[in-house]
């Protein structure tokens, strides 16, 4: 996104101004700032224009220039009405030299979770892939996953919704209690991270969001809820958004940032749980998770170590 535009957008919020003094202050000609000005409004923002200059009067639902008005954190907004996948596209900025971009679709035509597996990823969701250059090692790139589930369950809980974290990075939200033996919890949002470096750096990494948002449950699979089901009416995505890429700018990949904050959410530890590794099957109680996100789980043979795999819960340890 344009920064002068951005400054434009920032001034006429904090209007009104005139057209001479934002061409003074930004070191741009009169002809400029009228041409900003009215991209603004092509993008759906309302703004007035008196004999005290121009004000700002309404702000769009959802967009680039929106997301980036008001975003306390250091990224570039790129927006589309429909994508593929944002992480393809992501992927295809840092082969260029991008970095500190967000790339963000109303809705994708070709999303896919952990595992290669489908994502639905219809119009009103949250779709967002992160482009960063960490000065980290490769080894540490977990942590950046889990800073981002951290983050969308921030903001789905600033929203309203009681959201956990399923290890390593699914965000649930409990349904219905239909049963009788306590909540459903159906998949909220998902993360896929990727990455490209050197044994030593990583040259550049791409963190994918999905966030079931203002999406219908009709929209979704059984297995999954949204932040519109979880509060009977929608929420402001733009807002909500923020809210994620702050909190992810904040958490950066620190373990001791990120791990208690990954603990405070967890749904996982406590649970007796099934994790399907690449060497075999782990049963047993989820008791902690450690640096750079690996899940602890006490079996009958002692505590193993679990770096990746396929986690399910099976019950609560206390459970009679």
């Amino acid at each position: 996104m344009n920064e002068t535009r951005r400054r434009v957008l920032a001034a006429l919020a904090d209007g009104p101004v005139s057209g001479p003094e934002l061409a003074d202050e930004l070191g741009v000609s009169r002809a400029a700032v009228w041409k900003h000005v009215e991209a603004i409004r092509g993008a759906g923002f309302g703004v007035e224009s008196g004999d005290d200059g121009y004000r700002l009067t309404a702000v769009p639902e959802y967009g680039g220039l929106a997301i980036a008005h008001g975003l306390d954190a250091p990224y570039e907004i790129e927006y589309h009405d429909s994508l593929g996948s944002t992480n393809d596209s992501a992927r295809e900025l840092a082969d260029e030299g991008a970095s500190d971009v967000v790339v963000v679709a109303d809705e994708q035509t070709g999303g896919r979770g952990r595992l290669d597996r489908e994502w639905a990823a219809p119009p009103g969701g949250v779709y967002a892939s992160i482009l960063t250059r960490p000065t980290v090692p490769p080894s540490q790139v977990p942590l950046a996953t889990l800073a981002a589930a951290v983050a969308v369950t921030r903001a789905a809980r600033e929203a309203g919704v009681d959201a956990r974290i399923k290890w390593p990075n699914d965000v649930l939200a409990p349904v219905d209690d239909v049963a009788g033996d306590g909540p459903e919890y159906r998949k909220l949002a998902g993360i896929l991270t990727e990455m490209e470096g050197e044994a030593d750096r990583v040259s550049w990494l791409v963190v994918g969001i999905g966030v079931n948002a203002n999406v219908a449950a009709g929209d979704l699979p059984p297995t999954a809820t949204s932040l519109r089901e979880q509060l009977g009416e929608g929420v402001d995505r733009q807002v909500f958004l923020q809210r994620v890429l702050e909190a992810y700018n904040e958490l950066g990949t620190d373990p001791d940032t990120v791990l208690p904050a990954w603990r405070e959410h967890a749904l996982t530890l406590g649970q007796r749980v099934r994790v399907e590794t690449p060497s075999g099957e782990v049963v047993g109680e989820a008791v902690d998770v450690a640096s750079p996100g690996a899940l602890l789980v006490e079996t009958d043979d002692g505590v193993v170590r679990v770096s990746a795999g396929d986690c399910e819960h099976l019950r609560p340890v206390d459970a009679s």
